[in-house]
């Protein structure tokens, strides 16, 4: 395939999302510029692609998201930046800075990179988790914000502000030299493309089908596929009826944490559970337990809906199903 000889900056190379992002971008005939905290981790990054296009088209930089080195540099040869990179973990820091730190700053980093160097577009990485808490919305939708002048965990409040942050910057911005799409995905599953069970969604699953978890919360959440998620990101970047807006890349009902486990089950994994952990346990430990504080708050916010009208007509949008994503997240697993 030829390339069009543009040039997409993708931060947070190694990761979960944007390995796919990266890989999709390439088979499109972009050229892509990956940033990485550490360049040990190039050779497992191309490995992880396999793409006849990343030998040519796929170049790397350092970058970090709490440190100024290399970021004008990084953008000033490339013509969209798609920011992924912001830490993610399920369980609760004792610090809730060494979330919201780098999330924030990051964010502005790369946002004074694009304006800096004539980027004609960002794509930033937001989260459901920036709309769809701290109110009680049965139906939520790409103007809702979580509020986090309630308890919300780290990992929410972390996206919140960063992608308050980065709207702020847009609005601030008197030449609005560039544009701005979030994307905004629920919890994210599908096919792993390198052997990393660190990270959020691989561990999770890795943990329901190996019994590391003897029983569940009462939590819902909206899920989506990775392979759809990356898809969004590389459209935005020329679908100007994003300019300037909030996409939500989830599914429109919530779902059963059980439910997944009840999948998983269906599949073979006989060690998912089956039972549910009682809400008065998890409650009676909240006061004392961060990690109980937060997912109390999960289970009272129960199941909900969510609006992705405005997806569905922008992308023509046709969501890979649940149990096609765990099956081949499973698959790729073993």
């Amino acid at each position: 395939m030829e390339t069009n000889q543009e040039k997409v900056l993708v931060t947070g190379a190694s990761g979960y999302i944007a390995l796919h992002c990266i890989s999709k971008l390439l088979n499109d005939g972009y050229k892509v510029k990956g940033s990485l905290r550490d360049l040990g981790r190039e050779s497992q990054v191309r490995k992880s692609l396999e793409n006849e296009q990343a030998e040519a088209n796929l170049e790397f930089c350092n970058l970090d998201l709490l440190k100024d080195d290399g970021w004008d540099e990084a953008a000033s040869d490339c013509d969209y930046l798609i920011h992924i990179a912001s830490p993610f973990i399920i369980q609760e820091p004792k610090d809730e800075n060494t979330l919201i730190e780098p999330a924030l700053k990051g964010t502005l980093r790369a946002l004074n990179s694009a304006k800096n160097n004539k980027i004609k577009k960002v794509v930033l990485t937001s989260s459901m988790a920036s709309i769809a808490y701290g109110h009680n919305k049965e139906i939520c939708t790409n103007s809702d914000w979580t509020d986090i002048t309630k308890y919300a965990g780290a990992y929410i409040k972390s996206k919140t502000i960063a992608e308050k942050a980065a709207w702020e910057f847009i609005d601030n911005q008197s030449d609005k030299s560039f544009s701005l799409t979030t994307i905004h995905p629920g919890m994210v599953f599908g096919p792993l493309l390198n052997n990393d069970l660190d990270g959020a969604s691989a561990s999770l699953i890795n943990n329901l089908i190996t019994g590391k978890f003897p029983a569940l919360p009462d939590l819902y959440f909206t899920v989506v596929d990775v392979r759809d998620v990356a898809k969004l990101h590389v459209q935005s970047l020329k679908n100007k009826d994003s300019d300037n807006k909030r996409i939500i890349a989830t599914s429109s009902n919530s779902i059963a944490f059980l439910e997944i486990s009840k999948i998983l089950r269906e599949f073979g994994f006989d060690k998912a559970p089956k039972n549910l952990i009682p809400n008065k346990v998890i409650n009676s430990l909240a006061p004392f337990n961060k990690e109980m504080k937060s997912t109390a708050l999960m289970i009272k916010r129960g199941s909900y809906k969510v609006d992705i009208s405005e997806t569905e007509s922008l992308f023509d949008w046709n969501p890979i199903p649940l149990r096609k994503t765990l099956e081949d997240m499973t698959n790729s697993l073993k």
